[in-house]
């Protein structure tokens, strides 16, 4: 099939999302999500803790107007560099300093960035006059010499990028480029790009292989893809190669980072290897585990994946696809969350994935669906996209409340409050979602992805549409200068039934490409048979073809329909969804002999608000496990929060607490309890009180 695999995302203005699902998440993000977060970007959330993002913004822009105003490199006041005001403040006592975590501006900046990909899909002029002034704000507190980070223009200048490792300058210029292109893609305004373009200008000039610049690369990886963005939408090489440049550089010896901190040196062992916190612990082509910072590491990855596209380097291609087996085949979690030591908020080492003190943050799961995306730009394979959408359904929507009001940071898989709130071990997880957080890069990294779904779902080159996710909606695209209308409509992930219908004015000759979910194989492992799944092609004039497995074009888990398209034909699917019973390697000790849930995409959990209180003694018998058993699960349709879900009923046991107050005592056969056990989806727990709650089950 000589089907031309690289492929891009289309642009939202193509996509108009019509999806039971996903549109009552794209309204929210416009109705609620982004106004909220407006309001705590600017510290008026009543008992949330403060942001302090745009007053930094505010004083920085004050500190470059004086500057101005004298003529003369204005010197503000020098503050410690190291201490961080995070308590909230009258204004009258607030000094003219800076506030807040070191990274606070890229808030701002994924804010703006939701709001663009917002305005794609529903024009709202007040929304757009907001973020023209935050813009103008963003503007007076940018240097001339084109460095912006508030951080550094209130404390000291003479520091900047002295402290890559550690001080997110570079990584506040991602998220700027990021919001910087969509906005303009959105509105043609381009203020806020000729920000982000001086401010690469001015990076170009300081780092570089030629002699005199700068060697290092960012503590906290994001501006790699952005310098990509930004090379798409200029057509500026010097952007790419800087994108490159950072790619390449990371892990050389000798260690940047040593030069910067050599206090991390000890004697005797200066070529030990070390920076593996931030992946610069060798060349990334030799990274083979993944390790570090999780968030860090997925936004490299994904940096990697996007340089290897653009640059058809194989090499580096290769080097991504180790890395992604080695988290998708040991370090992720069910629900798709990556990072399971709060320690760092980092990888820990293969198959430990602990349940209760799971850190999994809501943005690694993000991190690792723009990893997802960016491998299927490269080579559409099924395991990139079963993997985004595990991620997408679980662990980054449980990252916010139904009403988009709240968010959890980390995103655990048991739950007992007591926990949570005496034992310090588990103090970093949250048995209720907060209003916002000291370090918010979370809820408006959610706003961004949620208000872009679409560009996640399908990519299209010059003669292929790819359909990675069943989200239903409207696209408009064009083969060999021919419009082509595409319309998908999906039951996912309630039921797997789908239709496309193609409408051509023309006939036009391209190919669909519709990936098989790998939720249909789990009880159907025997691919030499007919597929679990149905499929049948409804032509202009009324013939219903249906498709055998034997005339299937499919390969890496895509479905290949490749034909000249005549007026409208509608290919309709239908992926089987059963209760699925899912058991980890026997090398997660935390979780054998435990069973997950799960249905089509979705991991199922139990929380005490239907099943009671003492979660762990509860158990799932061998008989309601079995295939035959299907009697034993019943479905029901039930609202939270206004949303329409489908939770799953199961007979169980529960072991009953028959045992007397002593701490230890002899065995005796314990005595099992027939209840019915309710299974609700995994990102919809916490959103009716405080309780237990638990994935796996014994």
């Amino acid at each position: 099939m000589g089907t031309n695999k690289v492929s891009k995302p289309l642009a939202l203005s193509q996509i108009t999302i019509k999806d039971s699902f996903w549109q009552k998440y794209e309204k929210l993000a416009r109705k609620e999500v982004i106004p909220y977060q407006w309001e705590a970007l600017n510290d008026r959330v009543k008992d949330a803790a403060p942001s302090f993002c745009i007053r930094n913004f505010q004083v920085a822009a004050r500190i470059n107007r004086e500057k101005k105003e004298k003529g003369e490199l204005f010197k503000p006041t020098v503050w410690p560099l190291d201490t961080f005001e995070t308590l909230p403040r009258s204004p009258e006592q607030m000094e003219e300093r800076f506030y807040g975590m070191l990274f606070q501006d890229s808030d701002l900046y994924k804010w703006l960035e939701a709001v663009s990909y917002s305005l794609m899909s529903q024009p709202d002029p007040e929304l757009e006059a907001i973020a023209d002034e935050a813009i103008l704000l963003v503007k007076a507190a940018q240097l001339e010499s084109g460095y912006l980070n508030t951080y550094y223009i209130i404390n000291d200048l003479s520091r900047i990028f002295t402290n890559l490792r550690d001080n997110h300058e570079l990584y506040c210029f991602g998220h700027l480029t990021e919001a910087a292109v969509a906005y303009y893609q959105a509105t043609q305004k381009d203020d806020l790009l000729k920000i982000a373009m001086r401010f690469a200008d001015y990076l170009d000039g300081y780092f570089g292989h030629e002699a005199g610049k700068c060697k290092g690369y960012p503590g906290h990886e994001v501006a790699e893809m952005a310098l990509v963005r930004l090379y798409e939408v200029t057509g500026e090489e010097r952007y790419l190669r800087l994108g490159a440049y950072f790619i390449e550089q990371r892990g050389q010896r000798p260690y940047y980072f040593d030069m910067e901190h050599p206090e991390v040196v000890k004697p005797g062992l200066e070529n030990d290897i070390r920076h593996a916190y931030h992946q610069a612990h060798l060349p990334v082509r030799e990274q083979k585990e993944a390790l570090g910072h999780s968030v860090r590491a997925v936004y490299l990855y994904a940096g990697m994946a996007d340089i290897a596209r653009v640059t058809a380097d194989e090499t580096l291609l290769a080097a991504c696809e180790d890395l992604w087996k080695n988290i998708t085949e040991q370090k992720m979690y069910i629900t798709g969350g990556i990072g399971s030591t709060h320690m760092g908020e980092a990888f820990s080492y293969p198959y430990d994935l602990p349940a209760d003190t799971a850190y999994a943050e809501t943005c690694a799961a993000i991190g690792l669906v723009f990893f997802a995306r960016r491998m299927l730009e490269n080579r559409p394979d099924s395991r990139y996209a079963d993997v985004m959408e595990r991620a997408l359904f679980n662990g980054v929507l449980s990252g916010m409340s139904l009403d988009g009001k709240s968010f959890f940071y980390v995103n655990p898989l048991e739950v007992l409050p007591e926990a949570c709130h005496r034992d310090e071990r588990k103090f970093h997880v949250k048995p209720t979602r907060q209003k916002w957080f000291g370090c918010a890069c979370c809820p408006p990294n959610l706003a961004r992805l949620l208000t872009s779904i679409g560009s996640y779902a399908y990519t299209a080159n010059a003669d292929t549409f790819f359909v990675h996710l069943y989200i239903g909606g409207e696209i408009k695209n064009e083969f060999a200068g021919q419009e082509v209308d595409i319309k998908v409509e999906s039951g996912f992930p309630w039921n797997g039934e789908v239709a496309v219908t193609v409408k051509t004015p023309k006939p036009s000759s391209f190919t669909l490409a519709l990936r098989i979910p790998g939720f249909v194989f789990n009880k159907h492992t025997d691919l030499s048979s007919e597929y679990p799944f149905s499929l049948s092609i409804l032509e202009t004039d009324g013939k219903m073809d249906r498709i055998t497995s034997a005339q299937m074009i499919i390969e890496d888990g895509y479905l290949y329909l490749e034909r000249e398209w005549h007026d409208e034909v509608v290919i309709k699917l239908n992926f089987p969804m059963q209760t699925d019973f899912i058991v980890s390697n026997r090398r997660v000790r935390e979780s054998i002999g435990k069973v997950a849930v799960m249905r089509g995409p979705l991991v199922y959990c139990l929380e005490e608000v239907d099943n009671g209180s003492d979660l762990h003694l509860v158990s799932l018998p061998l008989s309601s496990l079995r295939e035959e058993s299907e009697d034993q699960h019943s479905l029901f349709s039930t609202y939270i929060c206004g949303q329409e879900m489908t939770f799953i009923r199961i007979m169980g046991t529960s072991l009953g607490n028959d045992m007397n107050k002593q701490l230890y005592q002899r065995y005796k056969p314990p005595i099992h309890e027939n209840v019915t056990l309710t299974f609700v989806p995994y990102f919809a727990w916490n959103n009716r009180g405080e309780g237990e709650m638990t994935v796996w089950c014994s």
